[in-house]
């Protein structure tokens, strides 16, 4: 095994999940937002729910692209880099990720379509309708990946035939414990991603005093339901820390910090976890909250990394400051959240234009969040791919030079570097321009067979003009 070919195999999977998870986290939320907002237009009527949800479905147009462009990659990387995990995995991994493009993407195909080019074409109850199966379409993306990736982190339902896990028992897999403590906590972080993003668009417009009812609605609604989704996020953390404590013992230790057994234990806030000496150089500790938090005990006894040894011992530094890092950004957000809402529900927000300016720079919170979030799940599970079956060094493709895995990782590099510039560029024109000032039809040069034709083109005219407020 080429060691140098398995750091860059590593390297590339990270920098190409990394990369890809920041899109379909927004895509998820947004498309819970739009939902929201057709059905308050449907209800009330009112042309800025309209104006509001036609500005975000060309936002949501161009994410979803980005999200399926970036994320096609990684199926093919599961067979030049990971042949053995494909291998010996497959009958379980490759029925999961099937499932999901037959229900997920068939939802999604199907009735992105219609809320590109039908607003015209169908009633509004089916348009709101078709709202919903692309918001369902990727809740469910998500549901069939977190429970193909629950899988590797708590295997369960399987038996091993000539070497390859054969799944035996799929309502095991499906309804694992493990899977529905994982699965809403991505769900909310792509809500509150949403949400916050929504928020901090509001804020932007209404510090530039532009688009000013609609940057109201934004504002409002993102904080509104921000205020709801951090603490129950909040909560869900807790049972995924818990599954953790029960299950991966060593990536609890190495997220805690704690190198030896303690009873009761500490909780390390701070320091500089040290594996040559099996310390933490200036350490900040609680005494007796890492019991309380680890087996809701004042007095339970917790394991340290020592208890393992050190070939099944995840990095430390990674998990321990992401961890930190993920927590950080929830209790901030939690803060503006609530802070926000109540100044608005008082009808003070725009008086305040450094909270507003606040909550407009809070829109990377969410993305910065679910990113060490997923650092800490998957550097924290190390070296296993699956935990406990087959290692990382195992799982590689057993012919993986260090050369061609450093053209891929160069290639890949460079592409999704100008696919984010692209992406980027188009998104904060999209931004800059706003909501129109009428209602958005779709361009008079829009045809289904070139999908970005909808996003960009001379709008169709209207014989109504209609003011924000209206």
């Amino acid at each position: 095994m080429d060691l140098t070919a398995l750091l860059l195999s590593r390297l590339q999977f990270a920098f190409t999940i990394s990369f890809h998870i920041i899109f379909p986290s927004f895509s998820i939320g947004v498309a819970a937002w739009l939902t929201v907002v057709e059905a308050l237009h449907l209800i009330t009527g009112r042309p800025a729910y309209r104006l509001v949800f036609e500005f975000w479905l060309k936002i949501f147009g161009v994410v979803f692209g980005l999200g399926v462009v970036t994320g096609v990659v990684m199926a093919f990387e599961f067979g030049t880099n990971w042949s053995e995990l494909s291998r010996t995995s497959g009958p379980i991994q490759g029925v999961l990720l099937s499932y999901e493009t037959f229900t997920a993407f068939a939802l999604e195909a199907s009735f992105f379509g219609i809320l590109l080019f039908g607003r015209s074409r169908v009633a509004p109850w089916f348009y709101l309708f078709s709202t919903a199966m692309v918001w369902l379409g990727t809740s469910l993306s998500a549901f069939w990946i977190m429970i193909n990736n629950s899988w590797m982190q708590a295997p369960v339902g399987y038996t091993v035939e000539n070497g390859v896990y054969v799944p035996n028992d799929w309502a095991a897999i499906v309804f694992s414990p493990v899977v529905w403590v994982r699965f809403p906590h991505m769900l909310l972080a792509s809500y509150l991603t949403g949400a916050f993003c929504v928020a901090a668009t509001g804020a932007w417009y209404l510090l530039r005093r532009e688009f000013t009812a609609e940057g109201q609605i934004m504002l409002r609604m993102g904080l509104y339901l921000a205020a709801i989704l951090v603490p129950a996020q909040l909560f869900f953390g807790h049972l995924t820390g818990d599954y953790v404590h029960d299950r991966q013992p060593a990536k609890f230790a190495a997220i805690e910090g704690r190198w030896h057994d303690e009873q009761p234990a500490s909780e390390v806030l701070f320091g500089l976890p040290d594996s040559a000496t099996e310390t933490n150089r200036y350490a900040i500790s609680i005494p007796v909250l890492g019991s309380l938090i680890g087996s809701l005990s004042f007095d339970s006894k917790e394991i340290g990394l020592t208890d393992f040894p050190p070939r099944d011992r995840p990095p430390v530094a990674i998990p321990f400051f992401a961890f930190r890092v993920m927590v950080g950004c929830g209790l901030v957000m939690l803060l503006l959240a609530w802070v926000g809402s109540y100044l608005s529900f008082v009808r003070r927000i725009e008086r305040s234009r450094l909270l507003l300016r606040l909550i407009f720079f809070s829109f990377p919170l969410p993305f910065v969040a679910i990113l060490t979030g997923w650092f800490t799940a998957e550097v924290g599970r190390q070296p296993w791919t699956v935990y406990g079956l087959l290692r990382t060094a195992d799982a590689m493709t057993p012919f993986l030079t260090a050369r061609a895995a450093s053209i891929s990782l160069f290639v890949f590099c460079g592409l999704y570097s100008f696919i984010f510039v692209f992406g980027i560029y188009y998104l904060h024109q999209l931004f800059r321009a706003g909501p129109a000032g009428r209602l958005i039809l779709p361009p008079v040069a829009a045809v289904p067979n070139r999908p970005m034709s909808v996003i960009h083109g001379p709008l169709a005219s209207t014989p109504h003009r209609f003011t924000a407020g209206e």
